[in-house]
Order: C-alpha cells, then sequence, then structure tokens
C-alpha cells in the first residue's frame, strides 16, 4: 500500500534551489551561479573562468543523489556541478552557463553518468561551447554490473563509480595536466571501475507518494538510482550473503565487465543509498575486504565508506570495484577540499588488520593468576552459591526486562544484563555439580531465583571475597555496554575498595553492609540519580537502609540479609509511582510509566534476592 513520503522540506518544487542555498551556506568555499531557479549550478568560489589556468572538471545530473554532484565541488576534485530538478537531467542553458562560468584556457572536461538525458544535454551544452571557442571534453561513465551487456545504444548506467572518476580527474587536473591528458587519466578509469547496487526499499520523490513495490522480507538487486526496476527481486538474506553476490557478479569472467583478474589490485568503495545507517555500510565493508582478498585474491589498496551517491531515501548500499595502479592510488591519495570526500582514507591498505593488544592493567594486585583455590572455605562456599543464583536469576528475567524497557527506553535492559549475567557464569568454567535440587520459591512475586543446581569451580578466587568483587566487576565490564555496564562496574569497584580496605582476613556481614553502602554512594555520585529518581538505585538504598538496620538490632546477617531483599523488591515495585529523572526514561509520560516498574531496580531486586534465598538455602544445607 502506497503512503504519503514525510519530508522536512517546505514546497516540492523549491528543494533543490533550497538545497543548494544551504550547501553554499554550510561551506565557504563553495557559491552557486545567481539563475535560480533555471541555472542551478555549484562552483568553487575561487575560480573564475577568465583567468583560471587548469582543466575545469564538471559534472552534474538530476538531483536527488546528494552528495553527488554537488558535495564533491572544491579544490583538488570538481570545479562546477550542474543541478537538474530531482531525477531530471540539468538544461543545456544550466550547462552552458557553468562552462562559462569556470573555463578557462585549458579548457574543460565534462563528466558525465551514462543515462540518456544526461548525454544529450551535456552534448549539446559541449558543441555550443566549442562554438564559442571552449576547449571541451567529455567522459561518459557506465559502471553498473547489474544487467546483462546490453546490445542496444542504451549501454551501462553511470553510478557510483563516477565518484572515483571525478577525484581522478580533479587530481589530474589540479596536478597541471592539459585538457587531453586529464579526459584520458578520467576515461581509462572509468573502463577500470563496476557497480553494482542493493535496494531494501524504493525512494520517495519529493511531495509524492512512497511506491510498495518492494514487499516485506525482499530486497532488489541491481536497482537503478531513480528507483527504475534492477535485475531481480530476492528474498533478503544475511548481508554476507549479499556482499557475497554482488562481488561475484561484478567480477564476473562471463560478462568481463572490469579488467580485474586474481592478483589484481583493487580499490573499493562501499555506498550507502540514503537510508542505510553508517553502521551497516561498515559492517558490509568489513565482509567486503576479506572476501576479495580470499575469494577473489585481490590486493585491497584503498577502503571508501559511506554515501556518496544515493537515491533520496533509499534504503540499501551499492559495491564498487576499481582496478588499481599507482597512478589512480596517487590521484585518489592527492588533497582535495571538496567536502565530502572522505578524509583519513589515503595511505596503503595493510593486508590484515591485526588487533592492537590490550593494555596490561596497572593495578597493585598480585600478577600472579586468580583462580579458584584447591579448597573452599565455608566463606568461599556461600560466596559461590550467592553468584550464581544471581547469575541464574537475571538470565531468567531476560525478557521481563527487555519487555519493560520497551516501554519505558529502548528495550534491551534484559539483553544487556543477560550478557554479563552469563559472562560471570562463563567465567565460572570447568562446571560440576554439587547437587541439582531448584531452589525454593519466594514471596518475590514469581522473580527466578536459583538455577535447576547449583555447580563448583570457578575462576574466582572464591575463598577471598573481596578479589572476587572485583573480578565480577572485569567480567562485566568485558561484555556490559550502555549505562548499565558501567555502573555496575562502578558498583563492584567502589565494593572492593571498601573491602579492601578492611584489616580483616574474614569479611563480615558489617563488612558486606559498608560495600553495599560505598557502591551506593559511587553509582550515586557517578550515574548523577539518587533516591526516587526511578533507578536501580531506589531497589538498593532501601536494602543497604534495612540490612544495616536489622544488623544493628542483632539480627543474624542471614535475616538481616533476607529482610533488605524484601525491601529491595518493595524499593523497586514503588518505581511504578514515580516521575523518572534520570535515564531514557525521563522523557517518558508519567501514564505510561505508571503501569511499568523501572526495568533496572527490578534486575537489583531479582540478583538480591536470589542471592539472599541462596545464602539462606546454603546454610540449611547440611555440609
Amino acid at each position: 500500500m502506497a503512503f504519503q513520503g514525510k519530508k522536512l522540506i517546505n514546497d516540492p518544487n523549491d528543494v533543490v534551489v533550497e538545497f543548494i542555498e544551504g550547501l553554499v551556506e554550510t561551506y565557504p568555499g563553495l557559491q552557486y551561479l545567481d539563475g535560480f531557479p533555471q541555472v542551478k549550478v555549484v562552483l568553487r568560489a575561487d575560480v573564475s573562468g577568465g583567468t583560471y589556468d587548469k582543466v575545469a572538471i564538471i559534472s552534474g545530473g538530476g538531483s536527488g543523489h546528494e552528495p553527488a554532484q554537488s558535495g564533491f565541488v572544491g579544490e583538488g576534485m570538481l570545479t562546477a556541478a550542474i543541478c537538474g530538478d530531482v531525477f531530471a537531467s540539468p538544461q543545456v542553458d544550466s550547462i552552458l552557463a557553468g562552462i562559462r562560468a569556470v573555463t578557462g584556457p585549458s579548457g574543460c572536461l565534462l563528466i558525465v553518468t551514462n543515462y540518456t538525458g544526461d548525454r544529450l544535454n551535456f552534448g549539446l551544452a559541449a558543441e555550443q561551447a566549442k562554438s564559442e571557442g571552449y576547449k571541451v571534453e567529455t567522459v561518459i561513465v557506465g559502471d553498473d554490473c547489474a544487467l546483462p551487456p546490453t546490445r542496444g545504444i542504451v549501454g551501462r548506467r553511470g553510478l557510483a563509480g563516477t565518484i572515483l572518476v571525478h577525484k581522478i580527474a580533479g587530481a589530474a587536473a589540479a596536478a597541471g595536466l592539459s585538457l587531453a591528458d586529464v579526459a584520458a587519466e578520467a576515461r581509462r578509469a572509468s573502463e577500470m571501475v563496476g557497480t553494482m547496487g542493493v535496494a531494501l526499499s524504493v525512494c520517495t520523490l519529493p511531495g509524492q507518494v512512497t511506491p510498495d513495490r518492494l514487499g516485506p522480507g525482499k530486497m532488489e538487486l541491481g536497482l537503478g538510482i531513480h528507483g527504475e526496476p534492477g535485475a531481480a527481486v530476492a528474498d533478503l538474506q544475511p548481508v554476507d550473503v549479499i556482499v557475497s553476490h554482488v562481488l561475484k557478479q561484478i567480477l564476473s569472467p562471463e560478462t568481463n565487465y572490469v579488467p580485474i583478474t586474481r592478483g589484481s589490485r583493487v580499490v573499493l568503495m562501499v555506498n550507502g543509498l540514503g537510508a542505510t545507517p553508517g553502521m551497516e555500510l561498515m559492517i558490509a565493508s568489513g565482509k567486503a575486504v576479506p572476501k576479495l582478498q580470499l575469494e577473489h585474491g585481490l590486493a585491497v589498496d584503498r577502503v571508501y565508506t559511506g554515501s556518496f551517491m544515493t537515491s533520496l531515501d533509499m534504503a540499501g548500499f551499492s559495491i564498487s570495484i576499481m582496478k588499481a595502479d599507482q597512478t589512480i592510488l596517487q590521484r585518489l591519495d592527492a588533497a582535495t577540499k571538496a567536502p565530502y570526500w572522505p578524509v583519513g582514507v589515503d595511505g596503503n591498505h595493510p593486508p590484515a588488520k591485526i588487533p592492537v593488544p590490550l593494555p596490561p592493567s596497572r593495578s597493585t594486585k598480585s600478577d600472579e593468576p586468580l583462580g579458584r583455590p584447591a579448597q573452599l572455605n565455608e566463606q568461599g562456599q556461600i560466596l559461590e552459591v550467592a553468584i550464581e543464583a544471581a547469575a541464574n536469576a537475571i538470565k531468567k528475567l531476560k525478557d521481563n526486562l527487555n519487555d519493560w524497557d520497551g516501554k519505558v527506553g529502548d528495550g534491551d535492559c534484559g539483553s544487556t544484563m543477560y550478557r554479563g549475567a552469563t559472562a560471570v557464569l562463563e567465567d565460572m568454567k570447568n562446571l560440576t555439580p554439587i547437587y541439582g535440587e531448584a531452589a525454593p520459591k519466594s514471596r518475590t512475586r514469581d522473580l527466578p531465583l536459583m538455577g535447576e543446581g547449583t555447580c563448583h569451580r570457578t575462576n574466582y578466587p572464591l575463598n577471598d571475597a573481596t578479589e572476587t568483587v572485583n573480578e565480577i566487576g572485569s567480567s562485566i565490564r568485558r561484555v556490559m555496554g550502555g549505562t548499565s555496564g558501567i555502573l555496575y562496574d562502578i558498583f563492584c569497584k567502589a565494593a572492593y575498595a571498601q573491602l579492601k580496605a578492611s584489616t580483616q582476613s574474614v569479611v563480615t556481614s558489617k563488612n558486606w553492609a559498608e560495600a553495599l553502602e560505598a557502591s551506593i554512594a559511587a553509582v550515586s555520585k557517578y550515574g548523577g540519580a539518587s533516591a526516587g529518581y526511578r533507578t536501580m538505585l531506589d531497589a538498593l538504598i532501601p536494602a543497604s537502609t534495612v540490612l544495616q538496620e536489622r544488623l544493628k538490632a542483632g539480627d543474624d546477617p542471614v535475616t538481616a540479609f533476607l529482610l533488605s531483599s524484601e525491601a529491595a523488591l518493595d524499593g523497586a515495585e514503588s518505581t511504578k509511582n514515580m516521575q523518572a529523572q534520570a535515564g531514557r526514561s525521563s522523557y517518558i509520560s508519567g501514564d505510561i510509566l505508571a503501569s511499568v516498574p523501572d526495568p533496572g531496580a527490578m534486575a537489583v531486586a531479582s540478583w538480591y534476592g536470589a542471592a539472599a534465598f541462596a545464602v539462606k538455602y546454603k546454610n540449611q544445607t547440611p555440609p
């Protein structure tokens, strides 16, 4: 079903003019000709046709492919870009105006994408300019490798590989080469590059409805950059599979679109089509490089990843492969002031990126590896069952946490906590069961407690509670991202510092209570929240308060622990009545918050309660 596309525009008829106005306001080195709305030409502000002593490089075409072509105007690349209306070739008068504005005695090179309207309009403008005495050469770029070789006069479509041709020609012109030599380099570059695109959606023209040609779960191979149908519609595949297919199509010896064979050196460009996140483009690049190296036997000299030639808001990407030699690499690496040419890409690309080793910790503790003692003492056994019960509780609560977080946050609290809990359990390796009875249910409103059994043999130095807490923090830090990960790491580090300050060989219940209090203070200090902010602290603070009160009242430590776990759950559930003042929940209305507890607080209540009941269960179990 088609629907009206949403656009941040004014009058759809004015989008190109208003785009150019914004472009030249943003980049001081760009200017435009005073001929709106018929003449839409972006040019270098420092170039005047009467005095310019180098070859001018001019390109253009229909708008809607930004940053192409106007975003590549700048010293060392294009001298001018002629902008047509959206997906419409610029008029001859505009092209001719651009030629007159920037072309000096050295002449100009027109780089034209292979579409009928562009060829005709640029061709007629070139002939008119020649009749006026200008030196003009033209290079047509047709790098599309998606469709079978044509037998008619249409030829291959011009795609993102054109941007590489712009750069090579612009660098050659900046180096002072003659028009004939610049044209020769551009023409040779155009013959060395092949491109194929894959789209997940079609594009929406300003003021028009969004077509619904591609259904859910479908992708189109070889879709044109104006939304024209491609070679085939197929089921959406993992990007690994898509990249493999595209590379094979471009490098196919049957079509022989590009003169690239095993042992060749190549340049790779992964181009977003307008609505593809940078993350996904980088994933595609990361998969393409080793496939080119290992499957096709090619040396990848340069990699360019980003949005270079788009199709409005189309989702998808194209891959361009250009055969490289020393001259081409030199031109690509040459300096340019074109605002949208990527920086930081020049220089030799290593055959393989070897990750930099992690730097060692400056910790003052012994360099001897920590691990499970040969014999666990009583404290070590209790610590072990408490840690494992807490981690298993979080794993079981994953879906509930994600569901709660999906209503008040970004929906990943459970997944994030699950990774941390899994890391803790995995760091307790070489597991052998002690007993297999399931833990008893508590009054904690179906919050899961212990797993099906409890195990020993861990990597943690369980007889040393202080170092164990520190190691748990390290496990969490390794895998948990986002705010939750860093807050739990701070929590463990603060507890570790407090426990380490104690001179006693055995950690007492009073020490644990003080460590919890120190952890809460650290989380509050660095996270900025306090009681009533609708965060994890709304479970931790009541737990700490009750724990200290019951210990001071003379309760035995296990009873105090259990009572404090009930306070944690009460505090977590009370967050339904709080207006969030921290985190993403602070942007959510009170009506929505009232139906959902804070997922971070509920996670605390879960692992804290599970640990308390595990300790109780362990004390009731004969050795």
